[in-house]
């Protein structure tokens, strides 16, 4: 039996991006509160409120940036990384609870509509634009190596839309007279961010459930094991991630090489593992008959 390890993507340059952007965000979202009880928008309200999302996605991505650091114990062989999954999670449900009220408070605005300020809502808007740009360029790199950084990179980019969403708003206001166009606006802004939210959540989930990692074709995978001179069959296979980008996985591998070639097989299988599909952690089983599980389940090979 062997095992193969990996290092943890690095976090640094993540955690000092989202803690510029957590900054920038902030700031802002106190500003835009007021201008939208100011204003009557309620599609500024709604973009302050997506503001608020992203702060609090920010907040917690660095939270588990730092808990994820800890190394592991005799309580957790894993360490914390996991805490990563479980912050993406929450910022997932996070973002659906508010899309869900923003949509709540536009129904409530189409039975009694109310004067809106579109000059100082078009300004906040725009200001608004300008940090959920700058704040996206920060957070672009690191988004698809963490779903951590990708959940609050999704919080941004949706701002960002209803950013431009207020902006156009704010135009038909202040040339129509048109104020229905403001929770038409929000409307928008909710169901545009409901669809990636799903993702986000469906994603974090699969993790939490120790699926097999978006993207990795598991019957390639087994196709490519069963390639390698010698292997019979491969049986009780598991591939899960303990995190973004630390997949593991365990498995069985039937072989009727003596004992003494078996560090040489193994060898073989981590090498391809790594080449072809960059799974690193791994725990390889060599048997010359397969075991009690194979007959049951996750047998793959001519015997199956």
């Amino acid at each position: 039996m062997s095992a193969g390890h990996t290092h943890a993507l690095p976090t640094r340059q993540n955690q000092k991006y989202l803690l510029i952007a957590l900054g920038l965000t902030s700031t802002f979202l106190i500003a835009e509160v007021v201008a939208g009880f100011i204003t009557g928008s309620l599609a500024l309200l709604s973009d302050a409120a997506h503001m608020l999302t992203d702060a609090s996605a920010l907040a917690i991505a660095l939270v588990a940036i730092q808990i994820g650091k800890r190394p592991a114990d005799k309580r957790r062989t894993f360490g914390y990384l996991r805490f990563e999954i479980l912050a993406a999670a929450f910022n997932a449900i996070l973002l659906f609870l508010v899309a869900m009220y923003i949509l709540y408070e536009a129904y409530q605005r189409f039975r009694s509509p109310i004067e809106i300020e579109s000059t100082g809502m078009l300004i906040v808007a725009s200001l608004g634009l300008v940090i959920n740009l700058i704040s996206m360029k920060l957070l672009s790199a690191g988004k698809d190596s963490s779903l951590n950084i990708k959940g609050a990179y999704l919080e941004v980019w949706s701002d960002m839309l209803g950013s431009v969403g207020v902006i156009i708003g704010a135009l038909v206001i202040r040339f129509t007279g048109w104020t229905w166009v403001d929770s038409v606006i929000a409307v928008g802004i909710g169901f545009w961010v409901l669809p990636r939210t799903w993702v986000l959540l469906r994603e974090s989930i699969n993790v939490l459930l120790e699926g097999v990692p978006e993207g990795m074709d598991l019957e390639k995978l087994q196709q490519s094991l069963l390639e390698i001179p010698s292997v019979q069959s491969v049986h009780d296979l598991h591939v899960w991630s303990i995190s973004s980008g630390k997949v593991s996985l365990t498995m069985h591998v039937v072989s009727e090489d003596s004992e003494n070639l078996h560090p040489v097989l193994i060898a073989t299988i981590q090498s391809v593992l790594a080449e072809q599909f960059e799974i690193h952690h791994t725990t390889i089983q060599i048997e010359k008959q397969p075991c009690e599980q194979a007959a049951v389940e996750h047998s793959f090979g001519p015997s199956s």
